[in-house]
């Protein structure tokens, strides 16, 4: 390394980038950790959530709850192909869709 031609313009600048360039790596993996740990625990602790998350493809716009229980919830979802009967089903560590039927108006 040559420190002769080492100036202080250009290590203050480059050590200012670093600095930076690090910062916001750490800010966008604390945003993805904290968006992953929502997303976990909508899935596994907050099941009106994760009937949401878990029917995409449904559309669902709203949600009634029927019955619940420690394993089990049913629902009443309102979708723009009418209503269905959902059951959800906990797993051992999250839930899932254990049945969905059509519904006539």
């Amino acid at each position: 390394m040559e420190i002769h031609f080492l100036h202080r313009k250009r290590y203050v600048g480059t050590v200012f980038w670093a600095l930076l360039i690090c910062a916001v790596i750490v800010t966008v993996t604390s945003f993805l950790g904290r968006a992953a740990r929502n997303l976990n625990a909508a899935v596994i602790d907050k099941p009106d959530i994760a009937i949401y998350l878990l029917l995409p493809k449904e559309d669902i716009y709203a949600t009634t709850l029927l019955k619940e229980t420690d394993k089990e919830r049913q629902y009443i979802a309102k979708t723009p192909n009418g209503p269905k009967f959902v059951k959800l089903v906990k797993g051992e560590k999250e839930w899932y869709v254990g049945l969905i039927e059509n519904l006539h108006e």
